[in-house]
């Protein structure tokens, strides 16, 4: 579908547009349409659903240049969740199934996520609890060992309700514990600093969501990947944020994380409790917050285990040979 919408001039346009049309960006990336201006016109294309949202945006971005009050770059982000709410969403055909999926993939738990050109989704009825919890609670802990898809469905389910417009924002959160004392003296400035300790968040991204698009929506602050200390003194509304290697955090670092969550918003907190990098393994934060919250109504709790691994099969044993004969204190990530 194509839509053509005729510009104001002079300053109502700038304001419409926005400087160096960064309104336009947003709404492009946000929406996931096609909108150019061009010769005193705005052009929008692309899905009928995401078209009718955009134009909707776009009036509002024209009714308040008209009374010399444009938005602010929140006010749009704003609308453009308000968009969403009043614009039926379309059905999204599916590809076609394969005979080698697993049975659980029949139980669709609603996830618009993409890997390779399938559908990303619970293949086990562990993770199937999961991300049933992940959708029916506003904070949910998982733990489990590593392969079992903590993280990596956690961020599907996000990067899904953000395309649908259920959030307007993802916050991908990772302790840097390893560092510790010694990040200040390490090499370049402090996003360079803590890149190694985001990697692993950033590649499960990457796994559902082109580099481009990526970095387009961290520009325009719609997808942010940050170190737990970057938290302290934010509330985040209508968002999904994902607090990934959660037994790694203290318990007052988990305490400042849980108080961050805002109105319209999710938190899943994953990690694993028997990898936890801190000198005095009784101080995580996970394992407090499991015990403490564990009958706390709105909290959703999920434990995975080996039959949840999903990586290559051998992660499977080996998870099982290190359990049988107690786990030496390494990290499978490394």
């Amino acid at each position: 579908m194509e839509l053509t919408i005729l510009l104001p001039h002079g300053d109502e346009r700038l304001a419409t547009v926005g400087t160096a049309e960064r309104n336009l960006k947003v709404i492009r990336e946000s929406l996931g349409v096609s909108i150019t201006a061009r010769d005193g016109s705005l052009r929008i294309s692309g899905e009928s659903h995401a078209v009718g949202r955009a134009a909707r945006v776009v009036e509002k971005l024209q009714s308040a240049a008209k009374r010399n009050r444009p938005l602010t770059h929140q006010a749009l982000l704003d609308e453009i969740a308000t968009a969403h709410a009043h614009v039926e969403h379309d059905s999204v055909s599916e590809p076609h199934a394969h005979s080698h999926e697993s049975p659980h993939e029949s139980h669709d738990p609603g996830i618009e996520a993409y890997l390779r050109g399938r559908r990303v989704r619970p293949m086990t009825d562990g993770q199937s609890r999961y991300v049933h919890a992940i959708q029916q609670h506003d904070l949910t802990l998982c733990t489990g060992p590593a392969g079992t898809g903590k993280t990596y469905l956690a961020v599907a389910v996000a990067a899904s309700m953000l395309k649908r417009g259920q959030a307007r924002k993802l916050v991908l959160v990772r302790p840097a514990v390893e560092a510790g004392e010694k990040l200040g003296f390490l090499p370049g400035d402090m996003q360079q600093k803590v890149n190694p300790y985001l990697r692993p968040l950033l590649d499960a991204l990457h796994d559902m969501m082109d580099f481009e698009q990526i970095q387009r929506l961290m520009a325009v602050d719609v997808i942010e990947v940050i170190p737990l200390a970057f938290m302290r003194g934010r509330t985040l509304n209508e968002a999904v944020i994902i607090l990934d290697e959660a037994q790694n955090t203290t318990k007052m670092q988990m305490l400042m994380f849980l108080t961050r969550l805002g109105h319209g918003s999710k938190m899943v907190v994953t990690g694993d409790t028997t990898q936890i990098d801190l000198e005095d393994p009784r101080e995580s934060g996970l394992i407090d917050a499991a015990r403490r919250l564990r009958k706390l109504s709105g909290v959703g709790m999920v434990t995975l285990d080996g039959t949840d691994i999903v990586r290559h099969s051998l992660v499977q044993k080996i998870v099982e040979t290190y359990a049988k004969q107690g786990s030496a204190h390494v990290n499978p990530h490394e």
